[in-house]
């Protein structure tokens, strides 16, 4: 599937059939392919936390309002991000590339973050958001459905995975095989009303 189709198909669904079981190769691949996902200065802060104990599962689904796509898609991934992943080695983002651009860039990282803690945050949802859509559409060219879903309490969420305190939870996003579609597009905005040549009147 090109990306333009897996683009215009991919769809928010809500009804998974629980009885399918992801093969391990796949959740490896989508795991994988995530990690190609842009971060800034590439920290890849973001963090994915595959659920897949019965029991845990049930408790964010009582966390997320009761949906049963939490516990009935093959996979359940909660996204969250090291909100301090700039402080942390920084160097280590960089260990592949020449080493001038070693130089110029890891001095840079931790002055354009320290003390900004609302950019800090900025750049963890703008991480967590690249990377969802990332594992959407390369769910959707494997042959899968996906959902993403902010309908939760990320407070309870966090405690039931243990959340480390330099972290947040962005979303939760679940991946599997459709039991029925999704509802029909809601409709599309013109291009116009959202498309902005050069400033704002």
């Amino acid at each position: 599937m090109d990306v333009f189709t897996a683009i215009e198909t991919r769809r928010s669904v809500k009804a998974y059939d629980p009885n399918f079981v992801m093969p391990e190769a796949d959740r490896r691949k989508l795991l994988d392919t995530v990690r190609h996902a842009p971060t800034s200065f590439n920290m890849q802060n973001w963090r994915f936390v595959v659920v897949s104990d019965p029991t845990l599962r049930a408790a964010i689904q009582q966390a997320a309002y009761g949906q049963l796509q939490v516990v009935e898609a093959s996979l359940l991934l909660v996204l969250c991000a090291d909100l301090k992943a700039w402080d942390k080695s920084p160097e280590r983002y960089w260990t592949e590339a020449p080493k001038p651009v070693q130089d110029a860039l890891v001095p840079m990282i931790k002055p354009f973050y320290q003390g900004r803690d609302t950019v800090q945050r900025d750049e963890a949802m703008r991480s967590v958001g690249i990377a969802a859509q990332t594992l959407m559409l390369a769910a959707k060219a494997m042959g899968y459905d996906s959902c993403p879903m902010i309908g939760f309490d990320a407070e309870a969420v966090g405690k039931l995975i243990n959340l480390p305190a330099d972290h947040t939870v962005g979303m939760l996003l679940v991946i599997g095989k459709a039991l029925k579609p999704a509802y029909p597009k809601g409709g599309f905005l013109p291009q116009a009303d959202i498309v902005v040549e050069n400033k704002f009147m």
